[in-house]
């Protein structure tokens, strides 16, 4: 028998009066910490950092919880040929690209690399032909994940304690996060069915600059937000470039969930819409490429003197993580050039998937909480992406959370981690990309049992 921290329990010397332990040790200094947290970043204080590491933890605790929590990609696709398969595809174009120098190919995908990166040709030519995007390789810096891109835009726009990020909130943990490391204070942006409340967008603005502040940029999602899962409109996207146009800010566009759309026409995105050069384009090839190989990337075709603004992220990631991984790169340039540069084409039996998991969902959720009957359970109906957020009867904090995984073993997301002031609010957020539709059906009936338990607590 073992204790909770995995130690052998030895009885108190003083709960066995017959013994005799004789003198105590002395336990010498009470040793102080080294370091003050105090004196550290004042990021670590925030919770928005310690939400990542606690739903992270929490799937690793209770392994045997069907979870609902993880907004990761279908993995029964994964194949390790497959990568090797990218490897040698990627290899021979470079062959070709490089006249045949197999010194020089080598060299390319095995040694430090150009910081910009070395498939920035593929990834416009993926962003013409999947989104209508055209725009100069050289305006594109490949880097360690969209995390990476997102936070090296905000360290360019951040000059000084002035300088303030917008968000509609609720938003993806990482933002914030981004912002804390940034030294970017990020002021909200209310949310609204439609996605975004532009009225308060405005008014945010408008009352941030007569405190002397001065909003730079506002992330957005456009297609499935996290954790929302609504997507903007044809008219709200138009609408968002004429006010970023108009009171001087940037639009932070991320879309990582924009190909897998139900079967809805897809809206362009921002970044194609942009005649002015608004739109900074975050991306990343997790959802669509591979995730392990964590490679994304940002367009920055915005003009800074004689410079592109990539060149200037460019040279914060010089001095950050160098260059983003050849060898990952290669494995995400030989996908691109297996599918004909075409990631739609790549993600066809994914976006199935998704498609199929979103139905099953939204078709247990009415058997299970059918309109008019208790206890009242509402959530939204997105069109696609991995989210749905669910309104419950009752408040949601990390504590019930472990409540669920433990006692009925089904794990979702609370959503106070996308705002960031761990109040517990009557939401929380079903991922359903990561599951099969028999683990939908298993973690739903968990799911269904935990509602009724709280309501009649």
């Amino acid at each position: 028998m073992t204790s909770e921290t995995g130690a052998d329990p030895v009885p108190h010397l003083n709960s066995a009066p017959h013994l005799n332990p004789g003198p105590r040790p002395n336990p010498g200094p009470v040793l102080e910490p080294d370091l003050d947290l105090l004196g550290l970043h004042g990021s670590l204080e925030s919770p928005v950092i310690e939400s990542m590491n606690f739903l992270n933890e929490i799937s690793h605790r209770f392994p045997d919880a069907i979870s609902f929590a993880a907004g990761r990609p279908f993995e029964g696709f994964f194949d390790i040929e497959e990568v090797h398969g990218y490897l040698r595809t990627y290899h021979d174009h470079l062959l070709a690209e490089l006249g045949g120098d197999e010194i020089m190919v080598r060299r390319a995908m095995l040694q430090y690399g150009r910081t910009k990166g070395i498939i920035h040709d593929l990834v416009a030519r993926n962003l013409l032909l999947d989104e209508g995007i055209d725009v100069d390789p050289e305006a594109i810096v490949v880097t360690v994940g969209c995390q990476e891109a997102l936070y090296l835009t905000l360290r360019a726009l951040r000059r000084t304690e002035r300088d303030a990020l917008l968000a509609v909130f609720p938003c993806y943990v990482g933002v914030a996060g981004a912002a804390e490391l940034a030294d970017m204070p990020l002021l909200p942006v209310a949310g609204s069915p439609e996605g975004i409340d532009l009225d308060d967008l405005v008014a945010v603005v408008l009352r941030a600059r007569a405190d002397g502040m001065r909003p730079r940029a506002l992330y957005v999602v456009a297609d499935f937000a996290n954790p929302s899962g609504i997507s903007l409109d044809h008219a709200t996207r138009e609408r968002l470039l004429e006010l970023a146009e108009e009171h001087d800010f940037l639009l932070l566009e991320d879309n990582p969930y924009g190909l897998f759309h139900g079967d809805t026409e897809q809206p362009p995105t921002l970044k194609a819409l942009d005649v002015g050069r608004r739109v900074v384009y975050l991306g990343s090839f997790a959802k669509t490429g591979l995730p392990g190989a964590r490679v994304g990337y940002v367009v920055a075709d915005q003009r800074t003197g004689s410079e592109l603004l990539a060149d200037q992220l460019a040279k914060i990631k010089s001095m950050l993580t160098v260059n983003t991984s050849p060898i990952a790169q290669a494995v995400i340039g030989g996908k691109l050039l297996t599918y004909g540069c075409s990631l739609r084409a790549a993600n066809v039996r994914e976006a199935q998937v998704y498609r199929q998991n979103l139905r099953h969902l939204l078709d247990g959720l009415h058997k299970r909480f059918p309109p008019g009957t208790g206890p009242r359970v509402t959530w939204n109906t997105p069109a696609g992406g991995f989210f749905i957020v669910l309104d419950v009867p009752f408040p949601v904090d990390d504590e019930l959370l472990e409540h669920s995984a433990r006692e009925h073993r089904v794990l979702w997301t609370p959503m106070h981690h996308f705002y960031g002031d761990g109040q517990a609010r009557q939401q929380i957020r079903l991922s359903f990309s990561y599951l099969t539709p028999d683990e939908i059906t298993i973690g739903l009936d968990r799911l269904a049992n935990f509602v009724v338990q709280q309501c009649e607590a």
